[in-house]
């Protein structure tokens, strides 16, 4: 199962913005879908056989440091 990282967008966000959609995102940057909820995002990719990381903490989403992710 390939990894996929799904991320709140508008990204890089002022706090306390509104989360407009959730983008599922491979290590390349490659957006595979967009959707309205986190949790759909993440079951689209279970459907799919893909493997949910989840950023930790919103501002910190580098996809190179899996520390700053976590298995949804």
């Amino acid at each position: 199962m390939a990894v996929v990282f799904i991320e709140p967008r508008p990204k890089g966000k002022p706090e306390g913005s509104k989360i407009e959609d959730y983008v599922v995102e491979d290590h390349a940057d490659h957006a595979l879908g967009t959707f309205p909820t986190q949790e759909a995002a993440i079951k689209w990719s279970r459907e799919h056989g893909h493997t949910p990381h989840v950023a930790r903490v919103r501002h910190l989403n580098d996809k190179k440091k899996p520390d700053q992710w976590r298995t949804a």
